[in-house]
């Protein structure tokens, strides 16, 4: 699907081709954004081809280094940023990359996924189209979306991180569940913590463009700031999942050692009875108190009584 966004009220347009649209060359000047969300090959080329620029492929959407995520040339910032965001029915996490190419005139959008940052963006617009003038002040909008998305994010993740000390401080809940909560939620933090750096680097990059970001470097230093604090939060946040994860293997030691010494307790005070029985259940035939009357009786009344010993010291030691 294609969305066009045309000035000067921001009026949206949904197409399945650039032809759909009579006389598009006409409106070529008025149009501000065109956001491609889950487009076909055709529909790629045929934006290429008119606008005369090149959509990186997907698998170019995913390298990491940096002259795949940030690019210009002759006046075109080409710009690949990963969207983090976690599926509230199973917490899991879930990446996407979007990329982004901004002209003097048009700022294009390539996604392959539903965007709630790009939702709020449009509301956004369409309520003070004055005020997002260029594309340049458009992608700001997104940056500024997306950043206050992963605050809410970060929110989350705290939220978790707070939920698993409660269980590990109050509750003493040490079963295998905790643990890999702890892990998943230490995933959560490294992959925002990630898609934070790559926006910090962007950005970075973007304030040296004085052609199309001088009238937005004050924003962007602004939301910079702000990425810098959620990157302190993110690592705030990682710092206790990992105290966490070492208070929670330290109690389970302790659970574990206590298990042990009971165990060990049991062997030291059952083995003077059994070396007892042991004695007296040899097969000789010349034994002493084998004729007994009360021999029986004297030797359970010995393996009580080894029995007792050890437990008395044990409970006076404060080992019991």
């Amino acid at each position: 699907m294609i969305r066009v966004f045309q000035l000067p009220q921001y009026s949206q347009i949904k197409i399945s081709s650039l032809y759909d649209i009579s006389d598009f060359h006409s409106l070529k000047k008025n149009i501000a954004w065109i956001d491609l969300q889950d487009p076909t090959q055709l529909q790629i080329k045929e934006i290429e081809e008119f606008y005369n620029i090149n959509f990186p492929t997907r698998q170019q959407q995913e390298e990491i280094e940096i002259s795949s995520r940030y690019l210009e040339n002759s006046g075109i910032i080409k710009i690949n940023s990963t969207f983090v965001n976690i599926v509230p029915s199973n917490g899991k996490l879930e990446e996407h990359e979007i990329s982004f190419i901004i002209t003097e005139q048009t700022i294009f959008t390539l996604r392959y996924f539903d965007s709630r940052v790009i939702s709020e963006t449009v509301k956004k617009i369409k309520q003070f189209p004055t005020v997002f003038i260029n594309p340049a002040k458009i992608f700001i909008a997104i940056l500024e979306a997306r950043t206050d998305f992963d605050a809410d994010l970060i929110e989350l993740i705290s939220r978790f991180v707070d939920d698993i000390g409660r269980k590990i401080t109050f509750d003493r809940k040490l079963d295998e569940k905790v643990l890999l909560k702890i892990n998943d939620t230490q995933d959560l933090t490294m992959s925002l913590r990630e898609a934070l750096f790559d926006k910090q680097r962007t950005l970075s990059s973007l304030l040296r463009n004085e052609d199309l970001m001088l009238d937005s470097s004050n924003r962007l230093r602004i939301i910079i700031k702000d990425i810098n604090s959620l990157i302190e939060h993110a690592n705030f946040n990682f710092t206790r999942l990992e105290y966490l994860q070492n208070s929670f293997l330290g109690l389970l030691n302790i659970e574990q050692n206590k298990v042990i010494k009971t165990f060990t307790v049991v062997s030291l005070v059952f083995m003077p009875p059994t070396l007892i029985a042991s004695i007296y259940g040899m097969n000789f035939k010349i034994f002493p108190e084998l004729d007994l009357t009360f021999g029986y009786p004297l030797a359970i009344l010995l393996m009580l009584i080894s029995s007792i010993i050890p437990l008395a010291i044990f409970r006076r030691k404060k080992l019991l």
